[in-house]
């Protein structure tokens, strides 16, 4: 039985687009845990492992299609094209969360996946470095945000430089904080 594993990031970010990965382990893997868990330079060097022992995917959706559609559709349609994206495809989805998405394989819904399901685990640490190495590229476009620190998370430094400065082409104008 083939077994993926998909998860999102960047969900409560105020910038930048929220990113699902969809992992299929060729072997297990060691420490494999949910990426808020673990130290930027252990998922750096985890996501490269992953990728070595694994097939995967990712797929984001931006900002703007994010404002478009609502976060949980864009985090939803994330998934959705990271699954169909995977060169293989699995007999079981296994999704961090309470939704799936809807494609056309066996999904399964589990909250706490990523501290559960090796699979989520992965998906959710090559999702997390994916995202944050397109954060630190806009960090260099836009350094007054400091996405290369917050990831485009609301910290009180983001906030503020959204009232300085105003928001980007990057930022989710449709999220509680960004258009002031």
């Amino acid at each position: 039985m083939i077994i993926a594993g998909v998860d999102e990031v960047g969900r409560g970010c105020l910038a930048g687009p929220v990113t699902a990965a969809a992992v299929i382990l060729k072997n297990s893997i060691s420490e494999l845990k949910d990426s808020k868990q673990i130290s930027s330079s252990k998922r750096e060097s985890l996501s490269k492992i992953i990728k070595e022992q694994s097939i995967y995917s990712f797929a984001s959706i931006s900002n703007h299609k994010i404002d478009e559609i609502n976060i949980h559709q864009a985090t939803l349609l994330a998934m959705q094209e990271a699954i169909i994206s995977l060169p293989i495809t699995p007999d079981l989805v296994y999704v961090d969360g309470k939704f799936t998405p809807t494609v056309e394989v066996n999904c399964k819904a589990v909250i706490g996946g990523d501290k559960l399901i090796p699979e989520i685990s992965a998906a959710s640490i090559i999702a997390k470095v994916h995202r944050d190495e397109f954060m630190k590229k806009l960090d260099k476009k836009y350094p007054i945000y400091a996405f290369a620190k917050n990831k485009g998370y609301g910290t009180p430094y983001h906030l503020n430089a959204l009232k300085e400065a105003g928001y980007t082409s990057f930022h989710r104008q449709s999220f509680k904080g960004v258009v002031v």
